[in-house]
C-alpha cells in the first residue's frame, strides 16, 4: 500500500512544483445557495422543477394537497356567514321608537301653542314630556342592547376572521416557489411523495453572481480593501485559462489554517485570511471550479 501512495503521489507533487506561481491567491468558485424547504405537511402533488432549470423569483414550480386546508376555510366563511347575518341594524330597529319620540314632540309644539291660547292646561303639556322622557329611555336603553349585539357579533366575527387569514397563509405555504432567482443545482423529492414540514425540496442558486473564495496571507491583508477590483483566472484544466475582471466584496477578520487544497504566494504560511471576490458569469464557470487572483498595481 505504501508503494502505490508515493508512486501516486509522485505526479501531482511534480505538477504542483511545476504549476506558474503567478498569482497572490487562489481558491475555488461558489454561490449563495438557497434551500427550499417545505412549509407545509401533505403529499406532493405537483414538482416541475428539475437540475439546471432556471426560476424566477416567487414563481410556483409545484404544490402539497390543499384539500383539508380548502375544507376547513369553507367551513369557517360558513360560520363567519351566519354569525354577521345576526348583527343588528341599529338604525332599523331604532327607527319605530324615534319616530314615537318625534310625534311626541310634534304634539307638544301643538299642545304648547294652545296653552298659550288657553285652550289647554299645563298638564297636558307634562304629560307628554313625562311620555317623551320615557321614550328617550327606552330608546337609550334599546341603542344600549342593540351596540353591545353588534360589538360582541363583530368581536366573533373578527376571531373568525383570523382563523380564515391562517388558513390562507397555510394555503400559500402549500405553493412551492424558489425565493431566489436562480438555478435549481439539486432536487431532493418527487411528486407523489410526502413532505414534512421542513423537509429540504431542492437547492437554488443565482449562478450569474458567483464568487471566488480565496485566500490570502497576513503580510497581503494591508494591500486588500472592499471593492477593489482584481483580475481572476478561472482555469478550466489543461491549457484552458480565461481572466475575468472581479471585485472583493467580503474579507474574513479573523484568520483560518490553510486549506489542504488551496495554495498561496507563500507556501509555508500556515494562517490565511479569506476573501469572496464577487464575478459576473458568463456560462461558463461552475461551482467548485479552481481559480487565481492577481491584485492590480
Amino acid at each position: 500500500m505504501k508503494r502505490i501512495f508515493i508512486y501516486c503521489a509522485l505526479p501531482l507533487l511534480t505538477a504542483a512544483c511545476g504549476r506558474n506561481r503567478d498569482f497572490d491567491a487562489t481558491g475555488t468558485f461558489e454561490a449563495t445557495e438557497v434551500v427550499v424547504s417545505a412549509e407545509a405537511a401533505g403529499r406532493i402533488l405537483r414538482f416541475d422543477a428539475e437540475e439546471g432549470d432556471v426560476l424566477e423569483a416567487g414563481r410556483q414550480v409545484g404544490a402539497i394537497d390543499t384539500v383539508q386546508l380548502y375544507l376547513q376555510k369553507l367551513q369557517l366563511e360558513r360560520q363567519r356567514a351566519s354569525v354577521v347575518s345576526n348583527r343588528p341594524d341599529i338604525a332599523k330597529q331604532a327607527a319605530s321608537l324615534r319616530e314615537q319620540i318625534a310625534k311626541q314632540q310634534t304634539e307638544r309644539r301643538r299642545v304648547e301653542n294652545l296653552l298659550r291660547d288657553g285652550a289647554a292646561t299645563t298638564k297636558q303639556l307634562d304629560d307628554i314630556d313625562a311620555q317623551i322622557k320615557v321614550l328617550n329611555g327606552q330608546l337609550e336603553a334599546q341603542l344600549s342592547t342593540l351596540r353591545n349585539n353588534a360589538a360582541s357579533i363583530d368581536e366573533n366575527s373578527s376571531s373568525i376572521d383570523l382563523q380564515i387569514a391562517r388558513i390562507e397563509d397555510q394555503l400559500a405555504k402549500c405553493r412551492i416557489a424558489s425565493p431566489v432567482a436562480g438555478t435549481v443545482l439539486a432536487k431532493y423529492s418527487e411528486a407523489g411523495e410526502l413532505a414534512s414540514v421542513g423537509r429540504p425540496l431542492m437547492k437554488v442558486a443565482d449562478l450569474d453572481r458567483i464568487y471566488l473564495r480565496a485566500y490570502f496571507t497576513s503580510d497581503q491583508l494591508a494591500g486588500l480593501k472592499l471593492g477593489q477590483e482584481v483580475i481572476v483566472t478561472a482555469d478550466f484544466g489543461g491549457d484552458s485559462r480565461i481572466d475575468y475582471p472581479g471585485r472583493i466584496v467580503w474579507i474574513a477578520s479573523e484568520s483560518e489554517f490553510t486549506p489542504k487544497t488551496i495554495q498561496t504566494r507563500d507556501s509555508r504560511a500556515n494562517l490565511v485570511y479569506a476573501a469572496k471576490i464577487a464575478v459576473e458569469n458568463d456560462g461558463r464557470l461552475k461551482i467548485g471550479l479552481y481559480g487565481e487572483v492577481r491584485l492590480r498595481n
